[in-house]
C-alpha cells in the first residue's frame, strides 16, 4: 500500500485549479475514515507552508488545491510575458467555423464546404481539444460527427455556441451580387 499522504498530494496535484473535496479524496482512495485523510492534509499543509516551497496547499470553499505562493508571481509574470501563444492557421479557423456553425457535422460535409481534404486538420483540432467526435451519423459507413468543445468556448470567450455572430443570409448575398452586376 502506498503512503496516504503521497496519494493525497498526487490527487490534489492532478485536480489542478478545481481542487478536490474531502469526499472526493476519500472516494478515490476508498477510505471511509475521514481522519486519515484529514491527517494527511494537515501534514501536507504544514510541509508546504515552509518558506523553501514555492507552492502551498490551501482550502477554498471546502476544496483543497495547490497554489503558487505570492513571492513567485513577479517571476511568473516575466516568464509568461515572453511566451507566444500558438495561433490558429487560416485553414484551422475555417474548419472550426464550419464545425461551430453546422455542428454536428461530418468530415465529408466539412470537405464539401472547404473544397479540400481536412482529415489532418480535424486531428490537429482534436489534439488541441477544440473539437471532438461525439457521435456517429446513422448512415452507411457511420461517419463521425464533429462538434466544438468547452475548450473552444473558453478559447473564444463564449458562454454558449449561441453567442457566435449570425452568418449572413443567402438572400443578402444574392442582393450584393445583384448590385455589382448593375
Amino acid at each position: 500500500m502506498h503512503d496516504i499522504k503521497a496519494l493525497v498530494e498526487g490527487l490534489i496535484f492532478l485536480s489542478g485549479e478545481e481542487g478536490l473535496s474531502m469526499i472526493q479524496i476519500q472516494n478515490a482512495l476508498q477510505i471511509e475514515e475521514s481522519q486519515k485523510v484529514q491527517d494527511a492534509l494537515l501534514s501536507l499543509k504544514e510541509e508546504y507552508a515552509s518558506p523553501t516551497k514555492g507552492i502551498e496547499l490551501v482550502e477554498y470553499a471546502s476544496r483543497y488545491k495547490f497554489v503558487t505562493k505570492d513571492f513567485v508571481y513577479p517571476f511568473g509574470q516575466k516568464l509568461f510575458e515572453n511566451i507566444q501563444h500558438p495561433t490558429l492557421s487560416q485553414a484551422a479557423i475555417e474548419t472550426l467555423a464550419i464545425i461551430a456553425y453546422k455542428q454536428p457535422v461530418t468530415r465529408v460535409e466539412i470537405e464539401e464546404i472547404r473544397g479540400v481534404n481536412c482529415e489532418m486538420m480535424l486531428k490537429k483540432l482534436q489534439a488541441r481539444g477544440l473539437i471532438e467526435a461525439k457521435d456517429r451519423l446513422d448512415v452507411v459507413g457511420k461517419p463521425l460527427l464533429y462538434q466544438v468543445t468547452d475548450t473552444f468556448l473558453d478559447t473564444f470567450q463564449l458562454e454558449t455556441i449561441k453567442e457566435l455572430p449570425e452568418l449572413p443570409k443567402p438572400q443578402e448575398e444574392q442582393e450584393l451580387f445583384h448590385e455589382e452586376e448593375q
